[in-house]
């Protein structure tokens, strides 16, 4: 293995860290190849979004301008990228050895955050219903349901995982393979955020421009 800094995109742990900064250039690489599936998924329902953006693919249900709110959206994207900038506290925290008590401060900042863009998610999905933009009035709403909803599942599932690595830094501490799997843990929430600005700009943005 390599013993340079720079061993995979982010925040590297640094030579100080030794074995657990040696095991990351495999594991966290392994890890970006493994999103790059996800992100193949994501990308085929932005394709699938697309090819209903329009009048046949919304088959007269409800549209973006009748379901749409920008205002919670801008909410939701506030939560989310706050939530990537806390992260870098768990990053820059684990990196510098400030201690486990602030690492798992950050962590719960970033569940926290996460948790407040489900909840605004969450409660535009019952309102859209209730207007009935229900998944199966017309293709385009399926697709949107699709497409958003898996998004927020991996939200959902980062938080678990955000909660499983607090459960680990409280009954191992902050050993190496915590350490990895912190890194990995990372390069997913930062990878939510990515795909946040994809469904941003072009689910909600695009349909009301």
């Amino acid at each position: 293995m390599s013993s340079n800094n720079g061993l995979y995109p982010g925040l590297n742990l640094g030579s100080v860290h030794d074995e657990a900064h040696q095991q990351a250039e495999a594991t966290v690489f392994g890890f970006w190849v493994f999103l790059m599936s996800d992100l193949i998924i994501f990308g085929i329902l932005f394709a699938s979004y697309a090819s209903y953006l329009n009048p046949i693919g919304m088959a007269g249900a409800p549209g973006p301008q009748a379901l749409f709110n920008l205002k919670s959206v801008a909410i939701q994207t506030a939560f989310l990228l706050f939530g990537g900038v806390a992260y870098a506290g768990v990053s820059l925290s684990m990196k510098y050895d400030h201690g486990a008590k602030k690492l798992i401060g950050w962590l719960l900042i970033c569940a926290l955050l996460g948790g407040g863009f489900l909840f605004f998610e969450i409660s535009d999905f019952i309102d859209q219903a209730a207007k009935g933009g229900k998944p199966q009035a017309s293709g385009w709403l399926s697709s949107y349901w699709l497409l958003v909803g898996l998004h927020g599942f991996h939200v959902f599932s980062g938080i678990v995982w955000i909660l499983a690595m607090v459960g680990q830094i409280l009954t191992r501490g902050v050993d190496d393979v915590v350490k990895v799997r912190l890194s990995m843990l990372g390069v997913f929430w930062h990878f939510l955020d990515l795909i946040w600005v994809g469904i941003f700009s072009f689910v909600f943005l695009v349909p009301l421009a």
